[in-house]
Order: C-alpha cells, then sequence, then structure tokens
C-alpha cells in the first residue's frame, strides 16, 4: 500500500445523512405544496419568432406585453440582435397577429418569422413520457450496476441518482424556475454524470476489496474515496468552469438548462462521495459480496476469475 494520507470521509457519514435526509424533505415537500413551474413545453402554448428592424430592448419588450395583458410572457433573445422569440400560454388562433400588434405600437418595426402552437394534450404527453424516460433510465442504471458489481451497490447507485434529482427538482420548485425540456434533459444528463462518479468509486472499491484484507469495510471505503478524490475535483472542476460559461453568457433560452446542470454536478459530486457509499455501509456489504464464486472441477473447487 502506498503512503498515501487516507482522509476519513465515513467519520461524517451520520452528518452527510441527517444533511440527505432534510435537503429530501425539503424538496418533496416542495414539490407537493407547490408543484414545478412547467413550461409551455408541457403547459401548451404559443411560440412567436420576430424579427425586428433594429436590436430591441428586451425589458422594454416585457413591459409591453405585461401592459397589454399577458404577464406570463416569456421573452429571450436568439440568433441575431434583432431576433426574439415570445413564449405565452393561450391558443388563440390570433395570437401572434395581437403580439406584433402590441409590439408595433411602440418605436419598433416588427414582422412575425414563424408562430407555432404546443396543445395541452402534447404537452401532457411530453410530460408523461419525460417521466417514463426517467423512470427507465434509472431501471436499467439498477440492472446494469446489479450485473457488473453486486445487488447491493446497485441499490446504492439507484438511491444516489434518485436522490440527486429530488433535490434538483426540488430546487427548481423551491425558486420557481421554469422547467422545460431542456430542464429535464439537464436531469438526464445529471443521472449520467453522478452514474459515471459513482461507478468510479464503486470500481476502486470493489478492487480495494478483493487486494486489502487488514482493514475494516469503512477503512476501505476511506481508502477508495481518497484514490479516486483528485480524479472527481478535476472532473467536476472542469465542467463547472464549463457551466459556469453557459450560465453567465450563454442567453436566457439555456439559463435554466445550465442551471439544473450546476445543482446537479454539485449533489452529484457530493452522492457519490456520501450518498452512494453511506448506503453500502448500511446495507453491511462485505468483501465477501464481491468474491467470485467457486466452482468445483472433478471434485475439487476453484475460485472463478474475475
Amino acid at each position: 500500500m502506498s503512503d498515501l494520507k487516507v482522509l476519513n470521509f465515513m467519520r461524517y457519514a451520520k452528518v452527510a445523512a441527517i444533511t440527505s435526509i432534510v435537503l429530501l424533505v425539503v424538496s418533496i415537500g416542495s414539490l407537493a405544496v407547490k408543484g414545478l413551474n412547467l413550461g409551455l413545453d408541457f403547459t401548451g402554448g404559443t411560440s412567436i419568432e420576430l424579427e425586428y428592424a433594429t436590436a430591441p430592448n428586451i425589458e422594454q419588450v416585457r413591459s409591453d406585453l405585461v401592459a397589454a395583458g399577458y404577464p406570463s410572457a416569456v421573452v429571450v433573445a436568439y440568433g441575431a440582435d434583432t431576433d426574439i422569440m415570445v413564449r405565452i400560454q393561450g391558443d388563440a388562433a390570433n395570437l401572434a397577429e395581437d403580439v406584433s400588434q402590441v409590439l408595433n405600437s411602440g418605436e419598433y418595426d416588427v414582422t412575425i418569422k414563424q408562430a407555432s402552437f404546443i396543445g395541452p394534450q402534447i404537452g401532457e404527453e411530453l410530460r408523461d413520457d419525460g417521466g417514463l424516460g426517467m423512470l427507465f433510465a434509472l431501471g436499467v442504471v439498477m440492472v446494469y450496476v446489479a450485473l457488473r458489481f453486486q445487488f447491493k451497490f446497485s441499490i446504492g447507485a439507484v438511491a444516489a441518482l434518485v436522490h440527486d434529482v429530488i433535490i434538483v427538482l426540488g430546487v427548481f420548485s423551491l425558486l420557481g424556475l421554469d422547467f422545460d425540456l431542456t430542464v429535464l434533459a439537464a436531469i438526464l444528463a445529471v443521472i449520467g454524470y453522478s452514474l459515471n462518479d459513482t461507478i468510479v468509486v464503486y470500481d476502486r472499491v470493489r478492487e480495494n476489496f478483493r487486494i486489502i484484507r487488514d482493514m475494516t469495510v469503512p477503512e476501505v471505503i476511506n481508502y477508495s474515496l481518497t484514490q479516486t478524490l483528485g480524479r472527481t475535483l478535476m472532473t467536476s472542476g472542469t465542467t463547472v468552469v464549463v457551466l459556469l460559461a453557459l450560465f453567465f453568457v450563454g442567453g436566457e433560452m439555456i439559463h435554466n438548462f445550465a442551471t439544473a446542470l450546476l445543482i446537479g454536478v454539485g449533489v452529484g459530486t457530493y452522492s457519490s462521495i456520501y450518498v452512494a457509499s453511506v448506503i453500502l455501509l448500511a446495507m453491511k456489504v462485505t468483501p465477501e459480496d464481491l468474491m467470485p464464486p467457486k466452482v468445483e472441477v472433478e471434485g475439487e473447487e476453484f475460485e472463478e476469475l474475475p
């Protein structure tokens, strides 16, 4: 064994467990009471692409729409400086023309480039399909980890992923941020990111269980986490730098996408260190759980090579 200074992560296992429970209770409570502020992708509405003769003032456009009776209108810049997108809940056939007239009444010359309507039934189907897709992804993860490692490990991995998803959803519920398809895509990306981190930790735990015989289970987990800590911090750090750039300069259209990923990467890094590992301790994992099965050949027993 190297002279690696082992950090005692499991010393704070109870504190981490209490923190996770509090975050989950708050998140679930907010989701139950406030729910999610679903965007037009899920509730249905009209998306209108407008082109201005000169670059408009986005805040002034929002103020004009609010004054005209559209308080829930979402105005975002996209493409060229003269292009904006207005998203409004409602299915009126002449909604695009009404919005164009409101904005043309000001100091700008506005033309409609494109208008599209998402019906509430389509939005409901998108919401249901997205939820089913997330559940399917978690089920596949459980099967994969169970086959690659062991059933106790699959419970820990899925528990960490559910923990991450619920907290991200809870933050969006608490802050009242719009939840649309881009945020759903971000949550699926968080599942992949968190799973990758957890698999790296679990792979090192399995390896150390097989080669280290003079350590207790918490000591093996601490040793494994210390070995992977540098890789975890480097991966998380570089990812956060990119996400911060998207968050601050990426534009309003991907602002919530970057927000969900920032929260997810932070929570995912925490859960791969604590939630997934603490679950292993709670389920009383032992080195024997990962020992290769014994096979008999002509009356003699041999260990099957991994």
